[in-house]
């Protein structure tokens, strides 16, 4: 079975940095599901499962644009200390998740004041080089509802 559009995709992942350290891993949890040609996937990942058949194991190193964007220079913003989440204290260098019109958003705090703080509001991983250990586990036709709402449904995916 070949990976094209309107298909649900599971695979496990491992992404390493510039100097093929692991940064993160699914590895032991549940395989990533989403609904390939719907724009659920990074355009670097989904470009590369595409055409792939179930069992497929590679590695990829999209161009930063299609994983987490190129860094935006000046790219800060001043918050409410209290919209930042993940921490009770923070400390210039931590991540944190702001909550946006956009959704969630990962910042990073660069200076922290009683009730201001300013903020990164690139990725973390922005403008990097990184490889994607690939290795696609599953594939199935969506159904009909999982087309009408644009994404996956069940393990992996998107619970109502």
């Amino acid at each position: 079975m070949v990976i094209q559009d309107d298909m649900v995709v599971q695979f496990n992942y491992t992404l390493r940095d510039e100097k093929g350290d692991i940064i993160e891993s699914n590895e032991g949890r549940d395989p990533i599901a989403y609904l390939h040609g719907h724009d659920n996937m990074m355009p670097g990942i989904e470009n590369a499962i595409a055409g792939k058949e179930i069992g497929a194991k590679f590695s990829v190193t999209p161009a930063p644009a299609d994983t987490y964007g190129e860094r935006q220079e000046g790219a800060e913003q001043r918050v409410s200390v209290k919209h930042l989440v993940g921490a009770k204290v923070w400390k210039p260098g931590m991540a944190a998740m702001v909550h946006t019109d956009q959704g969630q958003r990962q910042v990073t705090v660069l200076k922290v004041g009683k009730f201001m703080a300013t903020v990164d509001v690139n990725h973390p991983l922005a403008g990097r080089e990184l490889t994607f250990d690939i290795e696609v586990v599953g594939a199935r036709d969506a159904s009909d509802e999982e087309i009408a709402h644009g994404h996956a449904h069940g393990v992996g995916g998107h619970h109502h």
